[in-house]
């Protein structure tokens, strides 16, 4: 039997509670859909008590936003065990789990929401990509990355965010299949590198070392290799010029016809 006596929240519980509600009406709707009046009702306080709390929506919002950003920022943190093709599928699980869960929350977060332009907004972005980036440089196990390998984990790392977010829309592909592709264009972003730098193939060949041939990165090879045809003309090189023509010399000399 219940008194109906409310317990009394402290002020940094009652805090958390706000920005929890706040969170997960957020994650079903987006943010400038939510009215102060719906979190208050979903927390079972009264508006002017939210105010209380928080001087106004906005800064509810930011919070909710640190709090999104915190948790999507440790989906990138994976143990350094196993194939790094693996590992990546993982966090990409862990990754779109979050997007499916919070789908407008994390658009609010990614594309900035209602606080489109605000530096604290934007501030949380930027930690979600350093976090991500640094996770995965951190798998690579190089502490001091060449120019290029930057390039390839921060060209990923927004490849991801803009494909959770293209999905959002429709959810036309299946997740597993889309986890799947992702962790592939990482492996594709690395080859295509390395194709034009030599520091970089000796990364990739390092990463296809400890690779077995029934992972990600190795089912990628036997995808690619399945559209090449093996009656394929090689392809043209470059036309060979004409053997010069010589005049014959006296010992090509043709015999003189008999009298």
């Amino acid at each position: 039997m219940t008194t109906g006596v409310r317990r009394r929240m402290g002020v940094e519980e009652r805090r958390e509670q706000l920005i929890a509600v706040a969170l997960q009406l957020f994650s079903d709707r987006a943010p400038e859909d939510v009215s102060i009046d719906e979190i208050a009702a979903a927390a079972g306080i009264s508006r002017p008590l939210v105010y209380h709390y928080f001087p106004g929506k906005l800064s509810l919002y930011e919070a909710a936003l640190r709090r999104a950003a915190d948790e999507l920022a440790q989906r990138f943190d994976e143990p350094l065990e196993g194939p790094l093709g693996t590992r990546l599928l993982r966090v990409m699980g862990r990754f779109f789990a979050f997007v499916d869960d919070h789908g407008p929350g994390f658009s609010a977060l990614m594309r900035g929401g209602p606080a489109v332009g605000s530096t604290r907004a934007n501030a949380l972005i930027e930690e979600v990509r350093q976090a991500a980036y640094e996770q995965i440089l951190r798998h690579l196990g190089i502490g001091e990355p060449p120019a290029r390998l930057r390039l390839v984990v921060r060209s990923w790392v927004s490849l991801a965010e803009s494909t959770a977010l293209l999905w959002l829309d429709g959810r036309e592909i299946p997740r597993a299949e889309l986890e799947l592709q992702l962790v592939h264009d990482f492996a594709a972003l690395a080859a295509v590198s390395a194709a034009y730098n030599a520091e970089m193939a000796g990364v990739l060949a390092r990463i296809l070392a400890h690779e077995p041939a029934d992972g990600p990165f190795g089912e990628l090879v036997a995808r690619l290799a399945s559209l090449v045809p093996g009656d394929a003309d090689p392809a043209p090189g470059p036309t060979p010029e004409p053997a010069p023509v010589t005049a014959p010399g006296p010992e090509h000399e043709a015999a003189p016809e008999p009298r």
